[in-house]
């Protein structure tokens, strides 16, 4: 299927999620909007993707917002409350799009080069990893536009970086360059160059796609259940969780591997549009 605004791939449990509109700083358009939780669905429910990259073309990562997005009807005019009721749907869908990030059964890495602003960093919160070129600059774009951020960065970012830093952008509107990023704990690593950030991220991707894809994907539950609920509920629900999703052969094959010396290769997940039943 072809897509507008991304290009994507697969290879041995990794998948490529690349941003392709570099002559629009890769903004989110209403195209984006449709294609995004498509594709996610589509690499979720096959059970063969381990771990998903997501990069962009061109110079930047992303303006954010497309200019072109706040000229639907929904935006000319909110002078009563049902015009108003339909915009808070329109929010409450375009927040499902990046919560569909942190649901899918895969990390989610994200590769970050220029300019990553507004709803680019509200996208890149809702990711597992975060990586970035040395060029890279974050910000809350929203305010600069008399907006206020509503797609996820007031809420994600205070659990990733220091909460005053976040006011700090979200109140003024400055960037932040990838130096403060890294020491402020919202990329994991910086690079010189983008081709060298892509090669360490492939690389990581891969590393990930070579474990057991049911421990991974309840890894990603555990942790996201315990950022929402707190320390007692999370521990309870790992309880629930190693008891549903523990697989005596995958920890079999590990034994078995290690034993003679060699690569473990673990079955893919059970494919979501089957129900689970292999197409014969």
């Amino acid at each position: 299927m072809g897509y507008r605004c991304f290009e994507v791939s697969r290879d041995n449990g990794v998948a490529q999620l690349v941003m392709c509109r570099p002559e629009k700083a890769n903004s989110m358009n209403d195209d984006f909007w449709r294609e995004l939780p498509d594709i996610l669905d589509i690499l979720d429910q096959t059970g063969d993707v381990r771990v998903c990259v997501l990069s962009a073309k061109g110079k930047n990562f992303s303006a954010g917002m497309d200019f072109s997005f706040f000229a639907k009807p929904e935006f000319a005019t909110l002078d009563n409350a049902r015009q108003r009721e339909v915009l808070i749907d329109v929010v409450g869908k375009l927040q499902g799009v990046f919560n569909r990030l942190e649901t899918v059964r895969f990390p989610v890495i994200a590769a970050v080069q220029g300019a990553c602003i507004g709803g680019g960093l509200d996208m890149i919160a809702a990711c597992d990893l975060r990586y970035a070129s040395l060029e890279a600059q974050f910000s809350i774009e929203e305010i600069n536009i008399g907006l206020v951020a509503d797609l996820g960065s007031l809420q994600r970012l205070p659990l990733l970086m220091p909460e005053g830093l976040v006011r700090e952008m979200a109140y003024t509107g400055q960037k932040i360059d990838a130096k403060r990023a890294l020491e402020n704990g919202l990329v994991n690593q910086v690079f010189e160059t983008h081709e060298e950030m892509m090669g360490e991220v492939m690389a990581i991707a891969k590393q990930i796609a070579a474990q057991s894809p049911l421990a991974i994907s309840a890894t990603k539950k555990a942790f996201n259940h315990a950022r929402d609920h707190g320390l007692r509920d999370g521990l309870e629900y790992m309880r629930v969780l190693q008891g549903a999703m523990l697989e005596p052969t995958d920890i079999g094959a590990v034994m078995k591997a290690k034993a003679g010396k060699t690569d473990v290769q673990f079955k893919d997940s059970l494919s979501l549009l089957t129900g689970g039943v292999k197409k014969k």
